[in-house]
């Protein structure tokens, strides 16, 4: 049972996500369809409240000067990581989110769906298909490497 909250914890990470939790779930025993699920959800869970909270508290780092400089690398860092987003909202979120490069996850899509100003519709339907995408492809890239592992 202490394994599974681990894997839930790091899929909520801003670093590792599901893409650390699931191969950290599997390697611990735990059955597939569980890791999945629980990555899948504490993937989520953070970046769902973060959409609404975001631009509070990204005005209120503002008033102060440490968190004003904060805020506009966070801004520049983001908006240079996610392009792709900005051009195509939706599809684009999902994209960024569903392919697991280093720092294309949950937390940075969020962050540029504020940024861009994507609807919360946009939002979910993206955040959620690329989080599953992710999953799929975390998934499928850690069995390969069992697969090649054990062939060696």
């Amino acid at each position: 049972m202490k394994e599974i909250f681990i894997t839930f914890g790091i899929s909520m990470l801003p670093i590792s996500e599901l893409r650390g939790a699931i191969p950290y779930g599997l390697n611990m025993g735990i059955p597939f369809i569980t890791v999945f699920l629980i990555s899948i959800l504490g993937n989520l869970l953070p970046v769902i409240p973060l959409y609404f909270f975001l631009e509070k508290i990204l005005k209120f780092l503002d008033k102060f000067r440490l968190g004003k400089r904060f805020n506009n690398w966070l801004i520049n860092r983001t908006k240079s990581k996610s392009e792709i987003i900005e051009i195509y909202k939706t599809i684009g979120l999902l994209i960024f989110v569903g392919i697991p490069l280093p720092m294309t996850g949950a937390w940075t899509g969020t962050i540029a769906s504020v940024i861009f100003k994507l609807k919360f519709k946009h939002f979910l339907i993206g955040i959620i298909g690329g989080v599953l995408m992710a999953g799929i492809i975390v998934s499928i890239l850690y069995k390969f490497a069992i697969e090649i592992k054990s062939f060696f």
